[in-house]
């Protein structure tokens, strides 16, 4: 779950919310829904995801449940996740949309450009995207020779 709501920049509700009949095998994409308004957005998924789901697929409706088999849901989501946090050692609270911000984070690091990123986070505002992809001190590295 960590791993999917980073990869594909989630908010915890959206990743809550996937389901089986968003996943084509076939195509090797996923179809996610954005909320708050935000663009529908098909992305695609890797070999290493798509192995990760065919294990559990089809268990039930959505792709991520929690031990008793209901969906997983936000709140429960962002405790594990905490825990986690805390497990690993972080002097700071972990919560959820620190992964969405680090995918914005790191595909602008990449250079990837904000429209791209922009429809990949599903946001409808460029604005919205520009709080998203800070750059990191280190780029500005080798700009202008000596």
């Amino acid at each position: 779950m960590t791993e999917a709501c980073y990869r594909h920049g989630l908010r915890v509700s959206e990743l809550c919310a996937l389901t089986w009949d968003r996943v084509d095998f076939t195509a090797a994409d996923i179809v996610v829904k954005r909320a708050k308004g935000g663009k529908q957005t098909v992305h695609p998924l890797t070999g290493t995801e798509l192995r990760v789901l065919r294990q559990e697929w089809p268990q039930g409706q959505h792709l991520f449940t929690n031990e008793r088999g209901a969906p997983m849901s936000p709140n429960g989501f962002a405790k594990m996740l905490e825990r986690v946090g805390v497990e690993a050692g972080f002097a700071w609270k972990v919560h959820s949309h620190m992964l969405r911000h680090g995918c914005g984070y790191k595909l602008a690091n990449d250079a990837r450009d904000t429209r791209t990123i922009q429809d990949y986070l599903g946001h409808r505002s460029i604005q919205s995207t520009v709080r998203y992809t800070e750059l990191a001190a280190t780029r500005f590295v080798g700009l202008f020779a000596d």
